[in-house]
């Protein structure tokens, strides 16, 4: 490896380093407080490490990773996530009775996963990168042993994770029999190849698509969604709604845009019926729940499907389109899901909708940062999910996706029901009558307070000027439709 392969992974060094010296350490001594702030440390670093190697953008490591700015950007997007994951985690965990350090060696894994993800541009560094986040999933969301819900949201994605896993690897097998390759920059010179077989390929592809379905959580690969969200502790769902669902996805964007995806009508069939089906089926049945943590789950499903719309967009707004939603899906998710972490207390979430009742007449202050985070996935104007929305629509209009538009606009307005019906519960007066028990009792962590403040102020800071942000997401993203990214 030369000099400069080694720099240009450095990030990916400290994040795999991190794990096995909180090992070392946990055999020593278990500190929670110690273990936390060298997470957070090793994580800032990590950043750190990204912002000062991607100069050296492109760098090849032959035939597995690439690292040019698409990559480093969206490492930098998991790491960051990551970093506020480990801030939300201290007070959560710091209840918790048995061993914490372990969840922060499953934390750096999973990071290091989903950023190989990023990286991939072979479907053996793919599948590596996805066992890796994969298997700590499973791990993290059954993490308390003794909670039943968490127990089977686990089993529930082991089983389901392997389904996919071996739709996913026969579709890669299909895919190397029709085309001769795993290697992502091959396959549109293989396509054209009068030796090709381009059913196998094609219906290879598809098969892959099940298998990044289930991991993006699409309609109709979305069962596992609900069960697993309630069940996992709060910063895991978290990590798995923004770190998970960040990675693949732009793996998704690097493997299809390479073969210009829309030149095979099947296959952009196949994506419109998904992407519309997440966004109705996803706002729909969010309506019905009064558990906090299954209708944020929902309103993920339909944030995927609203990701979609920018993928099928041709020409580059379409990828800056979705690289601007996803960043605003991560702060908005994170700082949803980091309320109900800070408000969680021992053996007992916060995710009822009826404990969030009177919830702004006794802590104004987390109902106020709730509010801005539901409003932002509304898309209410001044927020970052309105700009992102709006740019998911411009995308879609220019490229005449008039049907997908529609529905977008149809189902996000479905979706303000059940986001108002939360804002409504915060604020209204409570009854004399009303059970206290359900009442939610704050310990209320700096470092989640942390954590939260910086979502905020990068939710409306971003809203009200997000001309910094697009330009930054247009300097790193260089597309031609068919040539890669």
């Amino acid at each position: 490896m030369t000099p400069i392969e080694f720099q240009s992974i450095l990030p990916l060094i400290i994040v795999a380093a991190a794990p096995i010296i909180i090992m070392l350490v946990a055999s020593v001594k278990r500190s929670h407080l110690f273990v936390n702030i060298f997470s957070l440390v090793a994580f800032a670093l990590a950043l750190i490490s990204v912002i000062l190697v991607s100069n050296l953008a492109p760098v090849t490591i032959v035939p597995l990773f690439i690292f040019d700015k698409f990559s480093f950007f969206y490492i930098g997007l998991i790491l960051s996530a990551s970093f506020l994951v480990t801030l939300l985690s201290f007070g959560y965990f710091e209840q918790y009775e048995g061993d914490k350090e372990e969840f922060y060696i499953l934390l750096f894994i999973a990071t290091l996963g989903s950023s190989l993800l990023v990286a991939s541009i072979d479907f053996i560094s793919f599948f590596l990168g996805l066992e890796i986040l994969s298997v700590s999933l499973y791990v993290l969301i059954s993490y308390f042993r003794t909670n039943e819900n968490g127990l089977e949201g686990g089993i529930k994605y082991l089983v389901l994770a392997a389904t996919s896993a071996a739709f996913l690897l026969f579709g890669m097998a299909l895919v190397y029999s029709g085309l001769g390759t795993m290697a992502f920059n091959q396959f549109t010179s293989r396509i054209s190849s009068p030796d090709t077989n381009l059913i196998l390929a094609v219906t290879g592809f598809s098969m892959i698509i099940i298998g990044v379905g289930f991991k993006l959580a699409l309609v109709p690969f979305h069962l596992w969604t609900p069960d697993v969200y309630q069940g996992a502790p709060a910063p895991v769902t978290a990590f798995i709604a923004t770190v998970s669902k960040g990675g693949m996805f732009a793996l998704m964007l690097r493997l299809f845009v390479e073969i210009n995806v829309h030149q095979y009508p099947s296959l952009i069939l196949t994506f419109t019926i998904i992407a519309a089906a997440s966004m109705l089926i996803g706002n729909l049945l969010a309506i019905r729940q009064n558990n906090i943590k299954r209708i944020l789950a929902y309103s993920s499903i339909a944030h995927l499907g609203y990701v979609l719309v920018a993928f099928l967009a041709t020409g580059s707004l379409g990828i800056q389109a979705v690289t601007f939603y996803l960043v605003a899906y991560f702060i908005t998710t994170l700082g949803a899901f980091g309320v109900v972490t800070v408000l969680s207390v021992k053996d007992h979430e916060a995710e009822d909708i009826k404990e969030y009742e009177g919830l702004f007449w006794s802590h104004p202050v987390i109902a106020a940062v709730f509010t801005v985070m539901l409003f932002s996935l509304a898309g209410i104007p001044l927020t970052i999910g309105f700009i992102s929305k709006y740019y998911v629509l411009a995308a879609g209009i220019k490229s005449s996706l008039w049907f997908l538009v529609i529905v977008l606009v149809v189902s996000s307005a479905v979706g303000l029901y059940y986001y108002l019906r939360i804002i409504t519960a915060m604020y209204r007066q409570v009854v004399e009558s009303y059970d206290k028990s359900l009442k939610i009792k704050i310990s209320f962590p700096l470092s989640g307070g942390i954590a939260l403040t910086i979502l905020t102020v990068l939710l409306i800071w971003y809203g009200i000027f997000p001309s910094a942000l697009i330009t930054a997401i247009q300097s790193i993203i260089n597309i031609k439709l068919g040539s890669g990214i």
